[in-house]
């Protein structure tokens, strides 16, 4: 689980790290082609980059659905859960049951309807306007991102079952910093 876990993060970090390289050369290739220097507008008006705005979209698409599975994962996805903690303990763990196996149901439907989506536009010639990518691996985000997100809802709802507890965000901690305070502490720095 821990290889999956890591893969969704990497793959979440590289895709936003990328997109932001993207869109900062896109503006300055824009904001330098328009320079009065002959020689480097000439050259730079030469350069085609069309496509990034394209590309970027597409990155963050696949960063929507895969950073919403991770928000479940690690209990930082959006949750309307005021009445609901109101509750006396048995009816509140019935509720978030309930819920959690709503969201694995609605996003394996949604996975699979995806799926099938992407299964019907494989077999024909479309693809993406400046790109030219096949359009089946663009929208394959949808049931690769759905079915990991219904994953994650019944993996939470497992540790629920067996623990009795919910992923916690603490927003006060980023991952990294404590670890490193911690190492330094131990080996007398600090």
């Amino acid at each position: 689980m821990k290889f999956l876990d890591r893969l969704e993060e990497w793959l979440i970090a590289s895709l936003m790290a990328l997109a932001t390289i993207l869109v900062f050369l896109a503006v300055v290739h824009r904001y330098a082609s328009g320079l009065p220097i002959p020689w480097v507008q000439d050259e730079l008006i030469k350069i085609n980059t069309s496509w990034t705005q394209e590309l970027c979209i597409y990155m963050f698409v696949w960063m929507a659905k895969f950073g919403a599975a991770y928000g479940v994962r690690v209990g930082i996805h959006v949750g309307v859960d005021v009445l609901i903690n109101k509750l006396n303990t048995p009816w509140r763990n019935k509720f978030i049951i309930f819920g959690l196996l709503a969201g694995a149901l609605f996003t394996g439907i949604v996975g699979t309807l995806g799926a099938r989506f992407v299964w019907g536009i494989a077999h024909t010639d479309s693809v993406s306007a400046d790109l030219e990518i096949p359009m089946w691996i663009v929208y394959l985000a949808v049931p690769l991102g759905s079915y990991l997100m219904s994953f994650r809802f019944l993996q939470v709802t497992w540790t629920f079952l067996k623990y009795g507890e919910l992923p916690k965000h603490d927003h006060a901690h980023v991952q990294g910093i404590d670890d490193a305070a911690d190492i330094e502490h131990v080996g007398g720095k600090a």
